[in-house]
């Protein structure tokens, strides 16, 4: 089924779309708190942005939900989910607010990320409670088609979001007191989000008790014996574990073209002003965002014509071979198509790779797996930026950051295709 097909059978539902409009609008919120402190972050007017310190705010944003990640099963397991789904955005506003009176108060940088880490971390409870209430509010014949468009339509609303983050800055300006607004704007919207959980039953959404099951302390010590036991046998599914590979390529790889694109616009396309670098990058989200929401047209269709293994193939020569043509001559617009096609490219392998997993992994053993994705999806893209911020000049300008992410992307798919190619015996 579409995209659009699949949206429309599962917001039939009373009780999915109570549950789908609390995603939508903290996601939205999020995108206007992502915004915020990529711009405090990276093109503050009054601080000077180095490869190192892009890193380290893309570990502020991301390790949270590749640390965090495995651990908030245990409890999301335990705590009545539609109450989670009403705390946790209180408790964020309030550490929003928190966050922007130590922006306007001009704290030490080191104070205001871990202020960061802390909303993130609600904000993971969150997210993982949205993920396991889902199961309560359709039929199990629906649940394939609303797993499709709910994680989409999340990305999409954090995309728009960061579009108004960008429009508010526009209005309230980039010093410190416009970058506490936008917060403050974040936590108020957040909240909303309470109130749209609050129109669910509170045992709607579970969990059911259950007196055999473990003690939290416990659980929490099985949680790694557990992702042992998911990695070894996710080896055991080629297809299954090259995809979900190929996946963490990819984002390793854009990492480092992320990293790239910051600096490069913060100084060597703008001479250092902050705000015409903030715009142009900007230009690249938008783009990349397009050539998402693309690939969640194009790839189920693709698939069908070519199957995912080649379709995989196919997106990861393309990303490489295109960024290499349009990054090479470090002209700024080369920037934005090349976003649009490492969007494009990378959802399209993210799709496969989800598919793959729910296919090919059995259930006892996919949340495990899915988890582990989790781990990779994020942490392979933080220690890309950690990377970058070794070998990236001052300007950004490295010939040798685009050669790697222009070669790394095609052997990648020749590593996929070896892997994945039927063997000897399997073909006779």
């Amino acid at each position: 089924m579409s995209f659009v097909a699949d949206l429309r059978v599962v917001l039939r539902g009373r009780d999915f779309r109570r549950l789908f409009g609390t995603r939508l609008v903290s996601q939205f919120s999020d995108g206007i708190f992502q915004f915020g402190v990529t711009g405090f972050a990276f093109f503050s007017p009054e601080s000077q942005t180095t490869a190192l310190q892009v890193a380290t705010g893309l570990a502020v944003l991301l390790l949270p939900y590749s640390v965090l990640g495995p651990f908030v099963g245990v409890f999301i397991d335990r705590w009545s989910r539609r109450q989670i789904l009403m705390v946790a955005p209180l408790v964020r506003g309030v550490l929003l607010l928190l966050a922007a009176g130590l922006v306007a108060a001009d704290v030490p940088d080191a104070v205001f990320y871990t202020a960061a880490l802390a909303v993130l971390g609600v904000n993971r409870f969150f997210l993982a409670a949205l993920g396991a209430s889902l199961p309560h509010v359709v039929p199990p014949e629906r649940l394939i088609a609303a797993n499709a468009v709910t994680p989409t339509s999340g990305t999409v609303a954090t995309f728009i979001g960061a579009g108004v983050g960008f429009l508010l800055r526009e209005v309230l300006g980039g010093e410190d007191m416009g970058v506490a607004l936008l917060l403050v704007i974040s936590g108020v919207m957040f909240t909303l989000s309470a109130l749209v959980a609050r129109t669910m039953d509170r045992r709607l959404l579970g969990p059911w008790s259950d007196p055999d099951l473990p003690q939290a302390r416990q659980e929490l010590r099985n949680v790694l014996t557990g992702l042992t036991d998911g990695t070894k046998h996710l080896l055991g599914h080629r297809v299954a574990a090259a995809t979900m590979g190929a996946m963490a390529t990819h984002r390793f790889l854009f990492g480092m073209c992320t990293a790239l694109g910051i600096i490069l616009y913060r100084y060597y396309f703008t001479g250092g002003d902050a705000e015409a670098a903030l715009r142009g990058i900007s230009l690249v989200v938008a783009a990349a965002g397009v050539g998402t929401f693309l690939a969640v047209i194009i790839t189920p269709y693709a698939t069908e014509r070519f199957g995912i293994e080649r379709w995989v193939q196919i997106a990861l020569v393309a990303a490489g071979v295109l960024t290499a043509v349009l990054v090479l001559p470090f002209q700024e617009w080369g920037l934005p198509v090349a976003g649009f096609v490492l969007g494009l490219a990378g959802q399209s392998v993210k799709i496969c790779a989800d598919t793959t997993v729910q296919r090919d992994v059995e259930d006892i053993y996919r949340g495990r797996a899915f988890s582990i994705y989790d781990m990779l999806f994020n942490g392979m893209y933080v220690l890309a930026a950690g990377l970058s911020a070794m070998i990236l000049p001052a300007n950004g300008k490295s010939y040798a950051a685009v050669v790697i992410i222009a070669v790394g992307y095609p052997v990648a798919a020749i590593v996929y295709r070896m892997i994945t190619a039927p063997s000897r015996s399997q073909v006779v």
